[in-house]
C-alpha cells in the first residue's frame, strides 16, 4: 500500500459482548456466546445452536422510525457504527460530509426481515407487504442506512464475498483513503437467524450438528466436523492519518499495511489451493517478511480438508510453528461477513493490551504443525497480525496489520511541516 490508512475507531457486536470492553473482556477470559438458538425454534433443524447478541434491544439504542424499516442485522451494525465514531472521537462536524464514505459487506442481506414480509404475502396478501421491503433484505442496506445516518455523502460501497468479504470491505476503505477520502466507516455485520436463513446456511453442508456448545466448533481438531454460525460483526473507522491529526484524533488503534486476495482453482483440479498465495502477497503488499508476524489470526473453518489447507499454507510461509495462531470465533461462531473484520478488531486490541486470545475448547489435532494459542489466552508483544479469510465458493483474503506510535508519528508530521 503506497499511503497508509489508519484504524481510529471499533464499534464491536458480537455474541460474547456489546462495546470493544465487554467484548475483548469475555473473549480474553475464554466465554463463549455459542449457545441453543433463541431466535426461532430449532428443534426440525439438524444444526440447533448458533452465536447470538444476547439482550440486544434495538429500541434502546436507535430512534423509532428506524426501527419498522430495518432488519436486525442493520440494526446491529446502526449501533456498532455509533459505537465506532464515538470510540474516535468522530463529531458530525470533524469531517466534510462528501469527505467521508461507508464501505461495507454482507453475505446474505435481510434475511429475517425478509422472511416476515414473505410470510405476510403467502398469508394476507400483497398489500400487507412494507414497502421497506425494497431496500431492507437488500446487501447494501448497511452502508446505505449508516450514510444516511451520519450524513456521508462520499464514495461508498459493498463487498459480497462471504466470510472473506470483511477483510476485502476493509481493503476497499484504505483504497478510498488513499485516493483522498478522509474517512471511511467499514467492517461487516451479518444476522440471519432465522428459520428461512438456517435453511440457506445449512445447504452449504457445513454446520456442525454437535449439540453441546463446547464441542460444536473445533478448527484444527481431530474432532471438527463443521463450523457454529453467528451474528454480529464489527464496524471500523478507517482514515488517512494527516486528516485524523487535523480533526485532533488523540490515538489510533495501528494501520492497514498490507492486503491480498485470490481465488482457489475449480474442486477437482490439479492447481492447489490459493490461500498461501494471498498471504504472500499481503505480507509483500506491507512490505514484511514472515518472521516480522507476530500472530495470525486463522479463518477456522472446521471442515477437515479446510483445515488442513490453512494449516499447511500458515506453515509454509511462516514456518512449522513459527508464529501463534488463534481463532477466537470459537467464541462467537463464523459470522459470515463479520466475522474478518472482528478478527481485525481483535488483532488491534491485542497489540493494544499484549495478550492474544485463546482459540477455547479446541485440542490440537497432531497432524498439524501450528502454534495454537489453546485452550487459553497468551501474554505476548504484539506489532503485526495477519488476519484470513475465506469465503464459500473460494475467496480468499489476507490483511496485514501494524501498531502505530501516534504520538511520535504526530511529532513527525509536525516537524515535517516545520
Amino acid at each position: 500500500m503506497t499511503s497508509r490508512a489508519v484504524v481510529t475507531g471499533i464499534g464491536v457486536v458480537a455474541p460474547n459482548g456489546i462495546g470493544v470492553d465487554d467484548y475483548w473482556s469475555a473473549t480474553c477470559g475464554g466465554q463463549s456466546g455459542v449457545r441453543r438458538i433463541t431466535r426461532f425454534d430449532p428443534r426440525p433443524y439438524p444444526a440447533k445452536l448458533a452465536g447470538e447478541v444476547p439482550g440486544f434491544s434495538a429500541e434502546e439504542h436507535l430512534p423509532s422510525r428506524l426501527i419498522p424499516q430495518t432488519d436486525r442485522m442493520t440494526q446491529l451494525a446502526l449501533v456498532g457504527a455509533d459505537h465506532a465514531l464515538a470510540d474516535a472521537g468522530v463529531h458530525a462536524d470533524d469531517v466534510p460530509e462528501f469527505g467521508m464514505g461507508v464501505v461495507t459487506a454482507s453475505s446474505c442481506g435481510g434475511f429475517e426481515f425478509g422472511q416476515r414480509e414473505l410470510q405476510n404475502l403467502w398469508s394476507m396478501g400483497g398489500q400487507y407487504v412494507s414497502a421497506y421491503q425494497s431496500f431492507a433484505w437488500f446487501y447494501a442496506v448497511n452502508t446505505g442506512q449508516i450514510s444516511i445516518r451520519h450524513g456521508m455523502r462520499g464514495p461508498s460501497g459493498v463487498l459480497v464475498s462471504d466470510q472473506a468479504g470483511g477483510l476485502d470491505a476493509v481493503a476497499h476503505a484504505c483504497r478510498l483513503v488513499r485516493n483522498g477520502s478522509d474517512l471511511i466507516v467499514s467492517g461487516g455485520v451479518d444476522a440471519s437467524l432465522c428459520s428461512w436463513g438456517w435453511v440457506a446456511q445449512l445447504a452449504s453442508g457445513r454446520l456442525s450438528v454437535s449439540e453441546q456448545p463446547e464441542r460444536a466448533y473445533l478448527p484444527f481438531d481431530a474432532g471438527a466436523a463443521g463450523h457454529v454460525p453467528g451474528e454480529g460483526g464489527a464496524i471500523l473507522i478507517v482514515e488517512d492519518p494527516d486528516a485524523a491529526r487535523g480533526r485532533g484524533a488523540s490515538d489510533v488503534y495501528g494501520e492497514v499495511c498490507g492486503y491480498g486476495a485470490t481465488f482457489d482453482p475449480k474442486p477437482g483440479s490439479a492447481r492447489n489451493p490459493a490461500l498461501r498465495k494471498a498471504i504472500e502477497i499481503a505480507l509483500d503488499d506491507a512490505g514484511l517478511t514472515p518472521g516480522e508476524v507476530d500472530v495470525v489470526f486463522a479463518d477456522a473453518a472446521a471442515i477437515p480438508e479446510l483445515d488442513r489447507v490453512e494449516a499447511t499454507a500458515i506453515t509454509e510461509v511462516f514456518g512449522a510453528r513459527a508464529v501463534p495462531v488463534t481463532a477466537p470465533k470459537t467464541m462467537t461462531g463464523r459470522l459470515a461477513s463479520g466475522g474478518a473484520p472482528l478478527d481485525v478488531a481483535a488483532a488491534f486490541l491485542s497489540m493494544r493490551s499484549g495478550v492474544i486470545p485463546p482459540t477455547t475448547n479446541v485440542t490440537l489435532s497432531p497432524e498439524y504443525d501450528i502454534d495454537l494459542v489453546a485452550p487459553g489466552a497468551r501474554r505476548a508483544s504484539v506489532a503485526t497480525a495477519v488476519v484470513l479469510a475465506r469465503g464459500f465458493g473460494g475467496f480468499n483474503s489476507a490483511i496485514v496489520l501494524r501498531s502505530v506510535d501516534w504520538n511520535e508519528t504526530k511529532e513527525r508530521s509536525l516537524n515535517g511541516a516545520r
